[in-house]
């Protein structure tokens, strides 16, 4: 017994514009999860929906951003106001985390 060859009428496979190469994906930029366990056990500024900044070393993080700060400084309008050993902030209050 043979194998048959392939039907005639098969359309051939194309791509259209919402069809991506392999090779674009992967150039990617990294995701927000990336950058974040990057950035664990790195200084960080952590800015809150209020406006103040908290800069310290970042030493874990949740899925709901609670985040938990070593060597914690507390900033409001560009002046030290206050130190913290240790501190946590409560993920609903964070506006963004960005390296220092």
């Amino acid at each position: 017994m043979s194998a048959s060859p392939p039907p005639q009428d098969a359309a051939p496979a194309t791509t259209n514009d919402h069809d991506e190469p392999q090779q674009a994906q992967a150039t990617e930029l990294p995701g927000p999860g990336a950058f974040l366990k990057g950035v664990v056990g790195q200084p960080v500024v952590v800015r809150l929906n209020s406006g103040v900044d908290y800069r310290g070393v970042l030493s874990c993080l949740d899925g709901y951003m609670n985040i938990a700060l070593e060597q914690t400084e507390e900033w409001v309008d560009g002046r030290k106001t206050n130190d913290y050993g240790d501190a946590f902030v409560r993920g609903n209050n964070v506006l963004y985390i960005s390296r220092i």
